[in-house]
This record gives C-alpha cells, structure tokens and sequence, in this order.
C-alpha cells in the first residue's frame, strides 16, 4: 500500500526509493535477526520450532481474515515531493514496524531448512537474501505500475476490495499449509 501510494502520490523514482528501503535498508537488520535468531531454535529445539510455526501460522490466517473483511483504503495523492533518501528511510522504518514481514520470514522460511544438508544459519540467509530479492522485483513492478494504473485504482474501491479479498485469501491458505502440511521434506 506505502509502494503503490507513494507511486500515485509522489511518483515512480520516490516509489522505487521506499521499495529499497523496504527490501534492501530492512533486511541489513532482519536478515542476522532470521538467521542467528531463528537457526538456533531450530537445532536446539524440535517444540519450539513447532510452536514457532504454528504461532507463524495463526498470524497468517488471522492477518488473511482480516485484510478479507477489510474496507478498502482511499489513496490520497499529495501534493509535497518526499526526497529519494527521505522516502526509503520510511520505507526501511514501515517494515521494520510491520510485524507482517519478519512473522512471514519466522514462520514461512525455516520450513525448507534441513539441518542435514549444511549450516542452517547460511541456509537461513541464503532464503531470506533471496525473499528480500523477490520483494525487491515485485515491489519495484508495482512501483513502476503504480505511476500509470494507480489513479485508475484509486477511483474504483471495488476493484481496491477484490484484490485485498483475493490477497486476504491466499494469506489464509498460506497459514492453513503451514498447520495442515508442516515442514517441506525432500
């Protein structure tokens, strides 16, 4: 939402600023957090993983109904330029602030680490380096679409309410695989 109204408001350059400071400013601090973090439950204990995923997993389902149910947020252009630097320091800090981001790293990234094919703290930063990359492209994309298709968005909050409602499903589904399925095995 930051992206794409940032995109509407301010333009696509300050919108592809606060994407670096999302992805790349905010994984300087969570990527070590994930890895030494998350890696030494995993080896320490087989409970606490599962509480973990199983807390990662109520998160998921609880965030997905909520954003389903959810009225769609009015996009307000404005009208002042946020600087290039001003707009990825917010960006950094508004991802750091969502506990969205590190919850989907916590619960969703220590499923495809096994301890038997290396260390899982590089396993850890090599996951979460590459969801930050995936991020990064993605958040640029709606950047870049954001400036052309945003204002077309803005004026119908139907099409605002489907795609949160589509979202807020597969959200849930995502927290269902988690509870339902459990770790990813070879």
């Amino acid at each position: 939402m930051l992206v794409t109204a940032r995109g509407i408001g301010q333009g696509r350059a300050v919108a592809l600023f606060t994407v670096l400071g999302m992805t790349a400013g905010a994984g300087i601090v969570q990527l070590p957090l994930l890895a030494f973090g998350v890696s030494s439950l995993v080896l320490a204990s087989p409970l606490a993983f599962k509480a973990l995923q199983w807390g990662g997993a109520v998160y998921l389902i609880w965030l997905g109904v909520r954003m389903f149910f959810a009225e769609p947020m009015a996009y307000t252009p404005r009208s002042d330029k946020i600087l290039p630097l001003a707009a990825a320091k917010e960006g950094m800090i508004a991802n750091l602030l969502n506990p969205w981001s590190m919850t989907f790293m916590v619960a969703f990234l220590p499923q495809f680490v096994d301890p038997a094919h290396g260390h899982v703290n590089l396993q850890l930063l090599v996951l979460g380096t590459t969801q930050k990359l995936t991020g990064l492209i993605i958040l640029a994309i709606y950047a870049l679409a954001s400036g052309s298709l945003g204002a077309w968005i803005a004026q119908r909050p139907k099409v605002q309410l489907w795609h949160q409602r589509v979202a807020g499903c597969l959200i849930v589904l995502l927290g269902l695989r988690l509870v339902l399925v459990g770790r990813v095995t070879r």
